[in-house]
């Protein structure tokens, strides 16, 4: 059973609220319709703006911020259950409603369930469409790195999932969205046929193990067919007055233009040539490397500061908040021992609680948003803990 538990109310950066900033001109434009509702005053619908999505408005709409989840399948569902947008039936079905849902990156690597997650969620995002949410990805570190071919933390059993799904993917033709969307139903049976088969002698096959390295490089390349679907997802989101990225987001950054680096990063994810070469590309733009300060560097789980850095750090996010029209910003990329949490005022919100079995096993946490307010939201077996909670008005 989720528990939700109070602790105190935390203020915000800064006490004066800010108005939703769209931006001028945006590469494209989106809505999603609501559902139908009973209320008197239906839901405004969420307007997308930027390809891949960039700045989105999403009116009066619960949102659940979900950390990384490195191949594993039993807890991502575990993690979405817990969101409350998830059946717990096995039939893998949407009951979020008008919920939005954001997974913050770094699904790929250290786990063998990498294509079904991402498969889950496209299935889940046009299940939400239809009820008025909707279903959001941000990149990590280590999907810009499998599009560079950097496969040193794939676990052997992806590379058999691979395999497996270009397989499968003859069965569909030229039908991609609908082979994709239905991999999450049909993975487990490729799966366990693969367990049948398999013998002891199998881990020292090397012919098998090249397949499947041959095959992760034909999906993940720059231009390949899951390179292109990752490509849809931006590294950096901003919803109503929050934004979500990976391991952060600095002042610099935000001066080079989100919107571009969201664009440049999928054109590159897009294109068969050798586009991260180019001299306009931002470091974060190829590998996202650089944003992940916040996590890391300023972690109480890693460093003690003193006063005048802390002072430092927290003007630096003030600017940054500022300068994206966000009021505070949710990250993963570095697992929190304690759980999600947030420091510099709950301008920050830290969501990676390592629940992969390939990480650190741990139970999974998700953060909900409502309005200017959020909450964790944890698993605790009927056991009634205390919730933090930020009120940002």
């Amino acid at each position: 059973m989720a528990s939700l538990y109070l602790n105190s109310l935390l203020p915000l950066l800064s006490s004066h609220p800010q108005k939703l900033i769209e931006p001028s001109s945006c590469s494209s434009s989106s809505l999603l319709s609501t559902s139908n509702r009973n209320e008197v005053a239906p839901l405004k619908p969420i307007v997308i703006n930027g390809d891949p999505p960039t700045f989105v408005s999403a009116p009066a709409r619960r949102i659940i911020a979900v950390g990384d989840l490195h191949g594993d399948l039993s807890k991502a569902r575990d993690a979405l259950q817990l969101g409350g947008v998830l059946s717990s039936d096995g039939r893998d079905q949407w009951i979020g409603q008008d919920t939005v849902l954001v997974q913050v990156g770094d699904i790929l690597d250290r786990g063998d369930d990498e294509i079904a997650i991402l498969s889950l969620l496209r299935s889940l995002d046009v299940q939400a469409k239809a009820n008025g949410g909707a279903v959001f990805q941000v990149n990590g570190n280590h999907e810009t790195m499998n599009v560079e071919g950097d496969f040193r933390y794939v676990d052997a059993r992806a590379f058999d999932e691979c395999t497996d799904f270009l397989d499968y993917l003859e069965d569909y033709a030229q039908d991609w969205d609908k082979a994709f969307t239905n991999w999450i139903f049909e993975s487990r049976q490729w799966k366990e046929d693969r367990r049948s088969s398999q013998t002891y002698w199998d881990q020292w096959n090397v012919v098998k193990r090249q397949k499947g390295v041959i095959a992760r490089s034909v999906l993940f390349r720059p231009g390949g067919r899951l390179a292109c679907e990752l490509a849809r997802h931006g590294v950096v989101l901003r919803i109503n007055n929050w934004v979500f990225c990976h391991g952060g987001l600095l002042p610099h950054h935000v001066a080079y233009g989100v919107e571009r680096i969201n664009r440049e990063v999928s054109t590159w994810m897009r294109s068969a040539t050798n586009y991260e070469d180019s001299p306009q590309m931002p470091f974060i733009a190829t590998r996202g490397y650089d944003s992940v300060v916040w996590s890391r560097l300023y972690s109480r789980e890693t460093s003690e500061l003193a006063d005048y850095q802390i002072e430092q750090v927290s003007k630096i996010l003030r600017d940054t908040l500022d300068a994206v029209g966000a009021k505070a910003m949710v990250v993963g990329h570095t697992p929190q021992l304690s759980g999600v949490n947030c420091e510099y005022g709950c301008g920050i919100w830290r969501v990676d609680v390592g629940m992969s079995s390939g990480v650190l096993d741990s139970r999974p946490e998700v953060l909900e948003i409502i309005g200017d307010k959020a909450r964790v939201i944890r698993s605790n077996r009927d056991t009634l803990h205390e919730l933090q909670i930020a009120d940002y008005i």
